[in-house]
């Protein structure tokens, strides 16, 4: 990021799915060059996942940075108005933001946000950034460092490639998917899914994975039908023991297997994470 004189510097910092040593080379190099890291509490339930940020700053920082901490905005986890409802936090995620930038970075400082995985995947920091930056009331530069995600981290786990020969495959939701398969793919990566929308495809093959890459790690995989009661009663206790859980699997179907009726039940929803 070049220097310019007065103006304040913004890193997102993909740290990966959680293990310290997947740190990039030039993630390490930015937190080391940081004067204060901003960090979002999200309640006591997850204080794992700031507890593993200070490993990596006290790892890779300089002796005299600052860790600033701010309340993340609750959110409702079965809206009805799924769009506008993430709008809504995000927005008042933005105010909470700037708020820490506004009081706590001063001129020519750099800032850091240490981001889960890739910022660039389903991760909201960049566009947080934007509308304060649109707002025009709080200025600032920034740079956005890239990270291992839990996808690649997942696909490292299981020895696998994402993809088949020539082929494509998609990232998507467990709440897209619990309304159908996507069109043109046969390999689907799923994130986010509370509602274990896989159960609705038996005859697939899925490789699951959660806290991928921390000593808490879990993997399965297999026929869907042989391994899905395993994989919701592993990813259930486990949100009980933890208070939250972070999972991600790769589903994969037969090409010339018979399309799924998109008109058959779906899986019944259930509270997000």
């Amino acid at each position: 990021m070049r220097q310019t004189r007065g103006v304040r510097k913004i890193y997102v910092i993909g740290i990966g799915a959680g293990d310290p040593d997947h740190l990039t080379l030039q993630a390490a190099k930015a937190i080391g060059r940081t004067n204060v890291f901003f960090l979002l509490d999200k309640g006591e339930a997850k204080q794992s996942l700031i507890d593993l940020r200070e490993r990596i700053i006290r790892a890779y920082s300089h002796p005299h940075k600052r860790i600033v901490e701010g309340r993340d905005p609750d959110r409702d986890r079965t809206p009805a108005d799924y769009t506008g409802t993430i709008a809504d936090w995000r927005s008042r995620r933005a105010r909470v933001i700037e708020d820490l930038i506004g009081e706590h970075l001063k001129d020519e400082e750099i800032g850091s946000f240490l981001v889960w995985g890739d910022p660039a995947l389903y991760d909201s920091t960049i566009a947080i950034l934007e509308e304060i930056l649109a707002r025009q009331e709080t200025t600032f530069a920034y740079e956005v460092i890239p990270g291992i995600s839990s996808v690649s981290a997942l696909a490292a786990k299981h020895r696998i490639g994402l993809n088949r020969v020539g082929q494509p495959f998609q990232v998507t939701t467990g709440r897209r998917l619990a309304e159908g398969w996507p069109e043109g793919a046969d390999d689907v990566v799923v994130m986010l899914d509370a509602q274990q929308a896989f159960t609705a495809y038996p005859d697939a093959e899925i490789y699951w994975g959660a806290y991928v890459g921390t000593e808490d790690e879990l993997l399965a995989s297999g026929r869907v039908a042989d391994v899905a009661e395993q994989i919701v009663t592993t990813r259930t206790e486990a949100r009980q023991r933890h208070g939250w859980i972070m999972d991600t699997y790769l589903l994969r179907r037969d090409p010339a297997s018979p399309r799924p009726d998109p008109a058959s039940p779906r899986p019944e929803r259930v509270d997000g994470d």
